[in-house]
């Protein structure tokens, strides 16, 4: 019987760290968005990311941000919320402290845009 408990416990921790269902992601206005997309430009994050809506350049360094809405995990550790990455996007290393992208010279408003722009790509 103790088993049946931590496992019901392991399977109920697995489904927390899980994306919320369909119905409850995150909407973003569509001028967050077009903020969101000059602050991409103006920081040169598609230096390193390939990122829809961007037609040069394509960097290959970080991962592909194509679909980000259906990425389950941040930096496959972190909740996909939009607070979380718009702090992620600001200072990656001070949330996930072995990650590899720098901290970025933007404003936490910018990070938030830049967040509602990646959360938009799936509903345009």
């Amino acid at each position: 019987m103790k088993r049946a408990g931590v496992a019901s416990a392991m399977v109920l921790g697995l489904l927390s760290a899980c994306k919320n269902p369909v119905g409850s992601r995150y909407e973003p206005d569509d001028a967050a968005q077009e903020r969101g997309l000059l602050a991409i430009n103006e920081a040169g994050c598609a230096a390193c990311h390939e990122i829809p809506g961007v037609a040069w350049p394509k960097g290959r360094l970080g991962p592909s941000l194509e679909g980000f809405d259906d990425v389950g995990m941040i930096a496959g550790q972190l909740p996909n919320r939009p607070d979380l990455l718009a702090a992620f996007i600001r200072n990656a290393p001070a949330v996930k402290r072995d990650s590899t992208m720098p901290a970025t010279p933007i404003t936490q408003l910018e990070a938030v845009d830049i967040a509602a722009y990646l959360y938009g790509l799936d509903h345009d």
